[in-house]
């Protein structure tokens, strides 16, 4: 390989315009509601339709793009990202837009499953925990600089300058990509029927349910952190950033350090993660009215759950070596199906009349059935020897 680090540096760049684009889009849900004259919950139908694109879509694009070589998908990838966000940025009402940000939803899970492929290919056998760390490492840093500046644009310039900016990024990466990822056989695809095989596997899907059980409790709390900061802490609006940049940064130390246990233990990383997040929702539910309390539990929930992230790629494609892109878009459905159950489980026990700090134990909840059903189930099952074998040596 020729450039090595600037090969994992397109799979980044990739990433977080990916994650601009996609968190982005909250923070302009207001400028486009007005805009195309619907309610905000008619406006959010677009916001569920990019998740659903990542949880319908990934898997069905690498299903019919089995046999295609890792880089060329991720090219053509990125090219169905920059018509969707095009599009976006063209939409004349919502119904059109809803139906583009599905088609650029649907690019997320195939890019991050495929991108993990590659920068496995980069890292070499036995990395492949710090190889999806770095394909996610686009996406922390866009949580941290890409969407709130995404908003910014938006607020500025208006919303469809938002998506045109995604799009300017996206030709950037998708540059970077055409220039650097190695051209080799070796990052061939498999059969449709190989993919299909790893989805027979109960512990795959047992894997799916753990990581969108477990990780919800980020969005219990990413969700709701405005209200916390304002609610519940009592302070200024102009702290909600600050506590956002926080929790990015957590996301981003967890997801580094992630990276590097899943490869030597993945039960570890994946158990200390989900352990170290549920004693942080307890100390923000009890004592989370303290600002001074609050940002450092933020900190450490977005780093603690960043942490088991790539652990759960790995135990996933241990039970799925012969499918291993399939493997990180069902990783992605599975955070995207997270993102939904930490937000209503939120809003209910805010509903019930709970209190603004009562979403965390929604996430308790959540995270606390994902584990126990990872220690009780997956953790004690191993993968037979030949698909052991298979996944240290891809």
């Amino acid at each position: 390989m020729r450039h090595p680090k600037l090969t994992l540096l397109a799979l980044a760049l990739g990433t977080f315009a990916i994650g601009t684009g996609e968190f982005g889009s909250n923070g302009i849900i207001q400028l486009f509601a007005s805009d195309l004259d619907v309610s905000i919950p008619v406006a959010t139908y677009a916001i569920t339709a990019y998740a659903l694109g990542v949880v319908i879509g990934s898997p069905t694009i690498i299903l019919l793009a089995a046999r295609t070589n890792r880089r060329r998908l991720l090219i053509g990838l990125i090219g169905l990202f920059l018509v969707g966000n095009g599009l976006s940025a063209l939409a004349p009402d919502i119904t059109s837009l809803v139906i583009f940000r599905f088609i650029a939803g649907s690019v997320q899970g195939a890019f991050f499953g495929a991108g993990a492929v590659v920068a496995a290919y980069v890292y070499g056998p036995g990395r492949g925990g710090r190889a999806f760390a770095t394909v996610m490492g686009g996406l922390t840093i866009a949580t941290i600089a890409g969407s709130p500046l995404g908003t910014l644009i938006g607020q500025i310039a208006g919303w469809r300058v938002m998506y045109w900016t995604v799009v300017a990024v996206g030709l950037l990466a998708g540059a970077a990509l055409v220039a650097w990822p190695p051209r080799t056989d070796e990052l061939r695809g498999s059969s449709v029927a190989s993919e299909l095989r790893a989805l027979r596997r109960p512990n795959v899907w047992l894997m799916v349910v753990v990581a969108a059980l477990g990780i919800s409790s980020i969005f219990a709390v990413y969700t709701f952190i405005g209200p916390f900061v304002t609610d519940a802490a009592g302070r200024d609006a102009s702290v909600i950033p600050l506590a956002l940049a926080v929790f990015g940064f957590g996301m981003a130390v967890g997801n580094h350090l992630g990276g590097r246990v899943a490869d030597r233990s993945a039960d570890r990383g994946l158990t200390w993660g989900y352990g170290g997040a549920l004693a942080l929702l307890v100390l923000i539910g009890v004592a989370g009215s303290s600002l001074e309390v609050l940002l450092p539990c933020l900190f450490g929930v977005g780093a603690t759950m960043m942490y088991a992230i790539p652990s759960i790629q790995v135990r996933l494609t241990s039970f799925g070596p012969d499918a291993p892109t399939l493997m990180g878009a069902l990783n992605l459905a599975a955070l995207n199906l997270a993102n939904s159950l930490g937000a209503i489980g939120g809003a209910i026990t805010l509903d019930a009349g709970w209190g603004t700090l009562s979403t965390v134990w929604a996430g308790f909840v959540l995270t606390t059935t994902g584990l126990v059903l990872y220690v009780t189930t997956v953790a004690r099952r191993r993968p037979a020897p030949w698909m052991t074998a298979r996944f240290i040596a891809g």
